[in-house]
């Protein structure tokens, strides 16, 4: 699973990585080194009528537009790629509402006989990864709209596997476009060889 990020890079940064037009609005986030589920995370999306990719200010944690209490997202922070176009909670997003969840690196942890041991993972080249998602927008009892999202994950590459057993999804640019639904597409399978950054991947031991 993932379930912590660091994002530490200016939001300026972001939207000049992600070719986001600069007349559209710039979101105030300020760096975290330890993002988490709840949190509120800047996410790239596609706006259709405008033809352009906006930066927006997303919940971690999806909540479908059907369910009754906020704390669902709880046990929507990752999507499994496997089988998510029939997923109740995902298949209407996956279909109509996807994302890109930029992070500097994502954390993983790995057993050990003495406890766990905490790892950051990053691109080799330092640069902003990102993380397939998908997004919902949710009314609830109260009447407040709110918008989340979901990092999709998948098998791990040879670097991951040996610390977890699953990693997000890191899509390169040329898939960027038919992700976010900017350019017709078929199927989107979760093949390894386009759609993962893994040969240019590194991990780092964090001291506890």
């Amino acid at each position: 699973m993932c379930g912590r990020a660091r994002l530490s890079s200016d939001v300026s940064e972001i939207k000049l990585v992600f070719r986001i037009p600069p007349e559209r609005p710039t979101p105030n986030f300020p760096p975290s080194w330890n993002v988490a589920p709840t949190d509120s995370l800047p996410v790239v999306r596609y706006d259709a009528k405008a033809e352009q990719r906006s930066l927006d200010m997303l919940r971690w944690g999806l909540i479908p537009y059907w369910a009754k209490d906020i704390k669902v997202g709880f046990a929507n922070i990752n999507a499994k790629a496997e089988g998510i176009e029939s997923k109740p909670a995902f298949r209407k997003a996956y279909d109509r509402r996807r994302c890109l969840v930029p992070v500097d690196n994502f954390y993983e942890w790995r057993k050990t006989a003495t406890g766990k041991q905490p790892y950051a993972l990053a691109l080799a080249d330092r640069g902003i990864m990102a993380l397939a998602g998908l997004w919902e927008n949710w009314h609830s009892p109260a009447g407040e709209w709110v918008r989340s999202f979901a990092i999709v994950t998948t098998t791990p590459n040879e670097l991951c596997a040996e610390i977890h057993n699953r990693m997000p999804v890191i899509l390169k640019p040329d898939a960027w476009p038919a992700w976010l639904g900017e350019v017709a597409a078929g199927p989107l399978p979760f093949r390894r060889h386009d759609l993962l950054a893994g040969e240019r991947a590194r991990r780092e031991r964090q001291e506890q």
